[in-house]
């Protein structure tokens, strides 16, 4: 498995699992990223963060540090 930092630009990756705990990942569920949805990487900063993201049919933007915790296939 691999984490939403190491997926390409203009690719679509599937949530498997959050890591971390409390506030952290409470926060990452609220914006909408759980377990089975789809994440298509948009664009990343020119020093790689943050990046940005397409879920739900909306825009976002995440901090590396975020990325590394979400676990995708």
């Amino acid at each position: 498995m691999r984490n939403l930092k190491e997926v390409p630009v203009g690719k679509t990756a599937k949530v498997v699992k959050i890591h971390g705990e409390g506030a952290v990942r409470r926060r990452i569920m609220d914006m909408g990223i759980t377990k089975g949805v789809e994440i298509h990487v948009r664009k990343v900063a020119p020093l790689g963060d943050p990046m940005e993201i397409t879920v739900r049919g909306y825009e976002l933007s995440l901090r590396k540090a975020d990325a590394e915790s979400i676990e995708v296939e």
